[in-house]
């Protein structure tokens, strides 16, 4: 419930929505790095009554605020945003004074007249930034009617900046020494200025602003580093110390708040001799740890810088560079070695952190510096023993150290709230605390969220309380640390025990449960409970009232008297169909006891609401081709009614019998297959009927829309696939050469067409459009191209899965159409070959390369054997003439030699072969005598195989070893050239062979034969003189045997020839 809900008005704040964290498992608590967790109002207060949390369960709550707000400001509401009723319950705030206070009633915090200045804060000092500056709190939350035992909410408020903080320079004139010669673009850092506001309320710019003579020589840049924004002064030009030794600038710094606050510093150059190295620290950074209570003079750490230069240039003055004052309070810091000391007394439980710079600067006439960050950490020794707080809680308060209770107290009812914490950290800090003495009270932890060092108890009872037995009790509460050695404290609480009224009025029933119908008349008697007390006299008379829940406030009365209920309006079932009421008997004691009963009305149903559909109209999207009977769709009634009045029978209006439903689900079926490009939309209506008497009805609207399928190809429209176009060479590259268009009956993507090309562009002459469908030409057309191409496009929807159809577009490239019956056999080629293989360009092109390569090779074959053949003949007439040096010239002989008759096996063996074999040519005969005998040696055998045939010499055709090589002697002998043969041949009836005419001398060059020698197994062969059949004089021209000599045959020395019919 708001501030306007309570009839006041609410205060002027400015701060951000309060973000609540729910009990427990309802909604955790969104603090640093926490989330909220939405939840339905009305699922949230449904269990915020079935979960009662428990006697002291804690609750965390986080708000947020600017700093700087008035008095009175408004940052939340606990009872609103924790869920609890404004009435009936007592908070009190526990910790949070003086900036905060609550009101008792509704758990409303304001501030107070104590500002809350986030920089003034103890608890967001010496804070990293980025860090939450937070406000903690304690109010606890006491149930009046049920005088429970208190609950504790635990609660931060994170105080956030506003631009209440102007940025300043640590000194209204910053100086800087430049030498002289320093290069340009070379960067000196400028003291940063500092912002006690956070985020973007600090630092956000820095500005230089320079005169006319300065203007070009300097200028700025800001880096961001570790400790910030830095700004830098850059040299943009030459520095002549001797024309002008300093320059005065402005340097201006703005913070990010809106509206800005800014301010600005005189920064003094001076130009200065040279000075070539600047100090340069061992570390970039140094870490170093300090145990508290340290003693002066304690070494803490030593930085060391180093000069590369000489003398005064090399001498090193060590300082601190922008460290706080608590810094500069605590440690001193050797000009000379860099030695840093303890000078003051540390105390980790006020710093933890020590975090500063060192700066080393040369003692050169321009000095240079270098810089070092150096962090120390405080560690914790136990000189803190703990401390233990006792505060009342809720109800109980406390005085002069003693608490009151009534000896009715439930046991485990909280009489105090004890804080036990530890200034040390980590073990030292470690409390246990425990309740001394046989008392019945006992510490039970009250905050889940605190820390070793910081825990909250609740001090509650253990057992019933006495009056008659006990009045008072001394507690003594005792805390011990984990230190070594450990330290201890102790406290006490004194409590008073109440006498009070001990018995409290009974019901007779606790719970009475009854039915009422709806649409009653007002004043009607609902119920009537009945309650007793044991006590007698005043503590013994009974008031009856009623705590009726919100929803019921109002609607019912009951006699204090006699305790009889009524209904005050005509009740609605279809409104709320059951009440709870609280009803509360109190006696007339001191104080005064109360008991309680719940009634539990239930309100019985009336057909009075007609059925209602969910929305005024129902619109459902299904998918074409979905099988029959498959649901499109459902629709949702309802009825305000309650049994056979809400029982609901459905019905389609102006059936045809596309569609049925189904009663029980709603579920809209159809009686058909959708097609969309037949009908993309049906309407219907529906009926609802109730089960009431009498009954009821509602109607509803219904569409259907059909959604397309990607069930159709593309569809081809132009080219077809027997079409072709002329393209002729001296087409542009890029010119469209064809179109192809195609259409989808298809909607949507699955009719958004894209084109390709699947095939018969091999050469990429052609490219396509994927969204146009134009083809373009892509490359020079070369004479190889000429011809027909057949192009394979491919046109493909977006469908999934996506369908196509597939174009023949046929281009010619030649100069002209003259040879249109050549085309017309190419465009039927093409239709008949499959798409896998191209047709592009001139077929005949490539094979007639192909022909010239194989005839080329083959030439060049046959030009290397005729190489190697006249190489083989010239190696061998080389061997021949070597080997004819090795005879002389013998006798001639004038008798004739006849060619010796061919052995029987020789025949066999030409016989056997089917061989035409050559002649062999005629032994040389010789002059001498002793030759003549070894010509008588051969037997010759002259055959005729027909009368008037020339005769014919058959010479064995197998030599023996040791026969004469006649060959090589003749060869070796004869002066004459050789043999040549005659065109004409003799006839004969069938092909023959012959011995050729001998020279007139006898005597020829042939080639010998090892196996030409004499053998003396032919020794008797017959002799017959035959006349020479051809003269002298030869027929013709002789043919000159000039070709190569083939390889050594083992029949030379007798010279063959074919003679043919």
């Amino acid at each position: 419930m708001d501030c306007k809900a309570r009839g006041r008005r609410c205060p002027e704040a400015a701060f951000l929505i309060p973000e609540p964290a729910r009990m427990g498992p309802l909604r955790p608590s969104p603090g640093r790095g926490g989330q909220g967790l939405s939840m339905p109002p009305l699922l949230l207060a449904l269990l915020l009554l079935l979960l009662a949390p428990s006697p002291g369960h804690t609750t965390q709550v986080v708000y947020k605020v600017l700093e700087e707000q008035p008095p009175n400001t408004l940052i939340g509401s606990l009872a609103a945003d924790y869920g609890l009723p404004d009435v009936g319950h007592l908070y009190k705030l526990e910790v949070g004074a003086p900036y905060l206070r609550v009101d008792g009633k509704t758990g409303d915090i304001f501030t107070t007249e104590t500002s809350i200045d986030r920089e003034g804060l103890r608890e967001c000092q010496n804070q990293f930034p980025g860090e939450p500056c937070i406000l903690e709190f304690e109010v606890s939350i006491t149930d009046l009617v049920q005088n429970g035992s208190p609950r504790l909410l635990e609660g931060q408020i994170e105080v956030q900046d506003i631009n209440d903080n102007t940025p300043n320079f640590a000194s209204p004139v910053i100086t800087l020494t430049i030498p002289e010669n320093t290069n340009i673009g070379s960067l000196f850092s400028i003291p940063v200025a500092s912002d006690r506001d956070a985020g973007p309320n600090g630092v956000a710019s820095y500005e230089l602003q320079a005169g006319p003579e300065a203007h070009d020589l300097f200028g700025l840049q800001v880096a961001e580093d570790q400790d910030g924004k830095q700004p830098q002064l850059i040299v943009m030009g030459n520095l002549d110390r001797e024309r002008q030794d300093s320059y005065d600038l402005t340097i201006k710094v703005q913070d990010g708040g809106n509206p800005p606050r800014a301010s600005s510093a005189l920064l003094r150059v001076t130009v200065t001799d040279t000075n070539d190295n600047a100090p340069k620290f061992e570390r970039p950074s140094y870490e170093a740890e300090l145990s508290e209570n340290s003693p002066i003079g304690h070494s803490v750490i030593q930085v060391k810088a180093n000069d590369s230069d000489q003398g005064a240039n090399a001498e090193i003055d060590y300082m601190f560079h922008q460290a706080p004052e608590v810094v500069r309070r605590l440690l001193r810091l050797d000009r000379n070695t860099g030695l840093i000391t303890v000078q003051g007394p540390v105390d980790r439980e006020d710093l933890s952190t020590l975090r500063f710079s060192v700066l080393a600067k040369d003692r050169g006439t321009n000095p240079k510096s270098a810089r070092a960050q150096v962090v120390v950490t405080v560690k914790d020794m136990n000189d803190n023993a703990p401390t233990i707080e006792i505060r009342g809680i809720g109800l109980v308060t406390h005085q002069d150290g003693m608490a009151n209770i009534s000896e009715d107290v439930s046991e485990e009812t909280a009489v105090a709230l004890v804080q036990v914490s530890d200034r040390d950290e980590g073990e030292n800090a470690a409390v246990t605390c425990v309740v001394a003495g046989d008392v019945p009270f006992q510490l039970r932890q009250a905050s889940e969220t605190g820390s070793d060092s910081k825990k909250k108890y609740f001090l509650q009872t253990t057992s019933p309380l006495d009056y008659e037995k006990v009045k008072d009790y001394t507690i003594e509460i005792v805390a011990v640390d984990s230190g070594n050695p450990p330290l201890s404290s102790t406290n006490s609480l004194k409590v008073q025990v109440v006498d009070i009224n001990d018995n409290a009025p009974v019901f007779t029933q606790s719970v009475t449960e009854v039915s009422f119908l709806e649409n009653n008349k007002p004043g009607e008697v609902v119920a009537e409970v009945t309650a007793s007390d044991a006590d007698s006299g005043s503590n013994a008379e009974l008031v009856y009232s009623l705590e009726p829940e919100p929803a019921a406030k109002g609607l019912f009365t009951i006699s204090p008297q006699t305790g009889e209920i009524r209904v005050k309006t005509s009740l609605d079932r279809e409104q709320r169909e059951n009440y709870e009421l609280k009803v509360v008997a109190a006696d007339r004691g001191s104080p005064s006891l109360q008991g309680t009963a719940t009634v539990l009305i239930n309100v019985l149903d009336y057909n009075d609401n007609d059925p209602k559909f969910m929305l005024s109209g129902y619109n459902f999207s299904v998918m074409e081709n979905m099988p029959a009977l498959s649901p499109v769709g459902m629709v949702t009634v309802i009825d305000g009614d309650k049994g056979e009045n809400a029982r609901i029978q459905l019905t389609v209006e102006q059936d045809n019998g596309d569609f049925v439903i189904q009663n029980g689900t709603g579920t809209i079926l159809s009686s058909l297959s959708f097609d969309r490009e037949q009908q993309s939309t049906y309407t219907f209506q529906l009926k609802a009927v109730d089960g009431g008497v009498p009954p009821r009805s509602a109607y509803v609207g219904v569409t259907i829309n059909v959604l397309d399928e990607n069930d159709n190809a593309p569809f081809i429209t132009a080219p077809s696939n027997t079409s072709h176009r002329l393209l002729t060479p001296q087409t542009r590259l890029g010119e469209t050469v064809s179109q192809v268009t195609a259409e989808d009956i298809d909607s949507g993507v699955n009719a958004e067409l894209t084109y390709s090309i699947a095939g018969g562009n091999p050469y990429g002459l052609f490219q396509i459009g994927s969204h146009s469908g134009a083809i373009t030409l892509e490359k020079e057309i070369e004479r190889r191209h000429h011809g027909l191409h057949r192009l394979v496009v491919k046109v493909s929807d977006r469908g999934k899965p996506p369908r196509y159809g597939t174009a023949l577009v046929h281009l010619y490239v030649n100069e002209t159409l003259t040879n249109r019956t050549l085309l017309e056999n190419l465009l039927g080629h093409s239709l008949d070959t499959p798409l896998d293989i191209d047709i592009a360009g001139d077929p005949e092109y490539e094979r007639s390369k192909q022909r010239g390569n194989i005839l080329f090779g083959v030439v060049a074959g046959v030009v290397a054997v005729a190489l190697l053949i006249a190489l083989a003949v010239l190696v061998r007439y080389c061997r021949q003439r070597e080997a004819k040096s090795g005879y002389q010239a013998g006798k001639k002989e004038t008798k004739d030699l006849y060619a010796p008759k061919p052995s029987s096996k020789a025949s066999k063996g030409n016989k056997s072969k089917g061989k035409k074999s050559k002649s062999p040519k005629p032994v040389k005969p010789v002059e001498d005598e002793d030759e003549a005998g070894l010509q008588k040696s051969l037997k010759f055998n002259l055959m005729s195989d027909a009368p008037g045939d020339s005769p014919r010499i058959h010479l064995p055709l197998n030599y023996p070893p040791g026969s004469p090589d006649l060959g090589r002697h003749y060869r070796s002998n004869s002066p004459l050239p050789s043999i040549q043969l005659q065109p004409q041949s003799p006839s004969a009836s069938k092909k023959h062979q012959v011995v050729q005419d001998l020279p007139p001398a006898n005597t020829f060059v042939g080639t010998g034969d090892t196996t030409s020698t004499g053998s003396e197994q032919y020794s008797d062969y017959s002799y017959r003189t035959n006349p020479p059949k051809y003269p002298s004089k030869q027929v013709g021209q002789p043919l000159q045997l000039s070709m190569p000599q083939p390889p050594p045959h083992p029949y030379q020395g007798a010279i063959w020839t074919e003679v043919w019919e």
